[in-house]
């Protein structure tokens, strides 16, 4: 069955960075687009970034752009997000899945548990 595991997450302060990682299984992992996603506490849970299935092409929401970077390696089945100057608006439980994950309901039905970024002082 589909898996997908984060880490990386933290408390960190205003301006630092983190890097997080996705680890999936139990699917054809190269065959699809990937993206990050995050929820804070009270909102809905948002897109951040995705990327294509082979890596050559990236997306981002708006308001990150230039501050956060996804990477992923098709030998290893992992994804990554690279996060610089963040900010404390950036604070949220960071989640990755397919692209379009609620399109589809084997995905969207396995996220996985998510990783808790803080940005605080």
């Amino acid at each position: 069955q589909v898996q997908l595991v984060e880490s990386g997450g933290g408390l960190v302060q205003p301006g630092g960075s983190l890097r997080l990682s996705c680890a999936a299984s139990g699917f054809a992992f190269s065959d699809y687009a990937m993206s990050w996603y995050r929820q804070a506490p009270g909102k809905e849970r948002e897109l951040v970034a995705s990327i294509s299935s082979h890596g050559h092409s990236t997306d981002y929401a708006d308001s990150l752009r230039g501050r956060f970077t996804i990477a992923r390696d098709n030998a290893k089945n992992t994804v990554s997000l690279q996060m610089h100057s963040l900010k404390p608006e950036d604070t949220a439980v960071y989640y990755c899945n397919v692209a379009g994950a609620t399109m589809f309901p084997t995905f969207a039905n396995s996220w996985g548990q998510g990783t808790q970024v803080t940005v605080s002082s």
